[in-house]
């Protein structure tokens, strides 16, 4: 079988795993990826997250991350919520939880369709392979846009003519030499609705983001307190936000999610009941959860900056006993959220 028939075949297999889109490009497609890096390290913009630049060698090429690979294989596979999350917002003594840690963690299920997918590769070729799902240095976006599965919208994150933007990314980098796919353009036009929305005003520009002013950064990556000035705009968003991908025009293609472990779980939960977890109930209650990854100290600090934001005064009691916290951080959160509501 020659390439372009096996690319064929491989496209029907992975749709058959139950990814909703495959893309094809070389590992050097990024080649101008390096230096926008550079300069998003050099501004600041990636606030804690120093693996950004401890590994930057690897994430600006994927040539660099493995040599010998000739094709990188693109997939994406949705998570599109059953209704729009903006709503919850308003719900202020109930914690608002990003569409895509509403369900079980996106690592673990991406990865193991994408072992099967690959395992498939090398039966029926020989050719060696790596996978990868957002836990090593691959720009998955620049990539997955070189192999026409989307384009980096003004909120940076990738938007599809066919998916909309609620679909995660994995990727197959191998020793075959594949066809490649015709890189996709930008179709966001005149539209800045995911800018204008943001609470936090976290886009300096258009296709640039300050990841310190990002809620989904700040209540997922940061650690210790958070910024007061900034602590009023989280409103009740516990973990990730998703404002500029719901407010979307794109959306209105958004397809339906066939994984059974992405749908509502975890839901939006009263505030004054997440806030009395400790760290074993915590780990038990978000057990296979993306949620669990920032430990409940963290948690716990979103959840009173939400109760200080809440409005509402009979929840003081529930941070009260938070002021004595082994944890500086957790009892500075529950001070401050007390001082709102006072």
């Amino acid at each position: 079988m020659d390439a372009a028939a096996f690319r064929a075949v491989l496209h029907d297999r992975a749709l058959a795993e139950g990814f909703s889109a495959m893309g094809i490009c070389a590992p050097d497609a990024t080649s101008d990826t390096a230096e926008r890096l550079a300069q998003y390290v050099d501004l600041g913009r990636h606030g804690q997250m120093g693996w950004m630049a401890e590994r930057m060698g690897w994430r600006g090429s994927a040539a660099a991350l493995w040599p010998e690979a000739r094709s990188v294989i693109m997939l994406a596979e949705v998570y599109t919520p059953p209704e729009n999350p903006l709503p919850v917002l308003e719900l202020r003594d109930q914690a608002a939880v990003s569409v895509y840690a509403q369900g079980r963690d996106y690592h673990d299920l991406v990865k193991k369709r994408l072992k099967r997918l690959g395992r498939w590769m090398v039966d029926q070729t020989g050719a060696q392979i790596k996978v990868f799902v957002d836990t090593a240095p691959v720009m998955e976006k620049p990539l997955a846009q070189a192999a026409g599965l989307g384009w980096q919208g003004k909120h940076t994150n990738l938007l599809s003519r066919d998916l909309g933007n609620w679909f995660f990314l994995g990727s197959i980098f191998t020793t075959m030499e594949l066809p490649r796919d015709a890189p996709e353009t930008s179709h966001c036009g005149n539209c800045t609705a995911c800018l204008d929305i943001c609470p936090t005003k976290a886009f300096p520009a258009p296709y640039q983001l300050d990841a310190r002013r990002c809620i989904s950064y700040l209540t997922i990556e940061h650690n210790g307190p958070i910024d007061p000035d900034l602590r009023p705009l989280l409103g009740n968003r516990i973990y990730g936000c998703d404002d500029c991908l719901a407010i979307c025009p794109w959306n209105k293609f958004a397809v339906t999610a066939s994984e059974n472990g992405y749908a509502h779980r975890v839901g939006a939960p009263p505030l004054a009941e997440l806030v009395a977890l400790d760290d074993a109930s915590f780990r038990t209650r978000f057990s296979g959860s993306p949620v669990k990854r920032i430990g409940r100290n963290r948690f716990i600090r979103n959840v009173l900056y939400a109760i200080g934001n809440s409005g509402n005064p009979t929840l003081r009691e529930a941070a009260q006993p938070l002021l004595a916290d082994p944890d500086a951080t957790v009892a500075d959160a529950a001070a401050w959220a007390i001082a709102r509501l006072s």
